[in-house]
């Protein structure tokens, strides 16, 4: 695991890659990694003709990034939660457990948060950092997760279990089949990387984003030019967007473009988090 010491935008050698980022100290030793995602744009969904597509994720689109953003390299982790959910509530109608999930381990992601959980988790580490974090939008999330691809997945046109916690024994396309670990694996263990430098984002936990559900993306011209903006409305007890799949989910689930939604108050062991930061200035 590469080791990024406090300094803000360190650059971070893995092999032949070279990551941009910066750490934060949570204290007692857990270290929050951060990972610099470039501005840029990139189209968003997935075309017509991918493999177990669903209507949900288009029509395609660009959607543009006018500044750089940071993005947790890996999702949220038990020792990270725990860190932060001790520390005195932002809201304090939000109780955060620390020992919330179902599958223990200080290297394993977080699971069974609910969104407003995660939201406050992220107030919280503000406070702590005096830096803004959130959680990304949807289209933040699939451009991190892209990292410049166009394929199913960014390692190509398939997965497999010994580079994604998936349920393995359901394939995609002519991917092998492969182990059913049935629970959550130490972020990053299994090397799987994109070439910006962010683990696990095929598998392992759903990802909460920001977004209230939408059934398409026929969305606003301006949230195609600002993808760091969250599609929202005026209802608050709408769905919310998780992105990625799961350790319990096939393949087809686990792709770039795929999307699943559940209400901001279900916690489920399939369900973590990763932080994002739109700004180097402090609060």
């Amino acid at each position: 695991m590469p080791v990024v010491n406090k300094q803000y935008r360190t650059r971070i050698t893995r092999h032949t890659r070279t990551i941009q980022g910066y750490g934060e100290d949570l204290g007692n030793g857990v270290p929050l990694n951060m990972v610099l995602i470039p501005k840029g744009h990139f189209t968003m969904g997935s075309p017509a003709g991918e493999l177990e597509r669903m209507d949900r994720e288009g029509p395609q689109h660009e959607v543009y990034f006018p500044q750089d953003f940071f993005m947790g390299m890996y999702p949220v982790t038990q020792a990270q939660w725990k860190a932060v959910a001790r520390l005195p509530p932002v809201d304090p109608t939000i109780k955060l457990d620390p020992d919330c999930s179902e599958f223990t381990g200080d290297d394993l992601p977080v699971e069974r948060v609910n969104w407003y959980e995660a939201k406050e988790f992220c107030y919280r580490l503000s406070v702590l950092t005096k830096r803004n974090y959130d959680l990304p939008t949807e289209s933040e999330w699939e451009y991190a997760c892209r990292a410049g691809t166009t394929t199913p997945f960014y390692f190509g046109e398939t997965i497999a279990p010994e580079v994604v916690n998936y349920r393995g024994e359901y394939p995609y396309g002519n991917g092998p089949k492969g182990e059913y670990r049935k629970q959550t694996t130490p972020v990053g263990s299994l090397k799987s990387a994109n070439s910006w430098g962010l683990h696990d984002m095929h598998g392992n936990v759903w990802e909460w984003c920001l977004d209230h559900w939408h059934n398409s993306y026929n969305k606003p011209e301006e949230l195609k030019q600002q993808g760091h903006t969250p599609w929202l409305s005026s209802d608050e007890s709408l769905s919310r967007l998780l992105r990625g799949g799961s350790w319990s989910t096939y393949a087809e689930l686990c792709r770039s473009a795929c999307r699943l939604r559940d209400a901001p108050g279900d916690p489920f062991s399939i369900y973590g988090f990763r932080v994002v930061c739109r700004a180097s200035r402090t609060l």
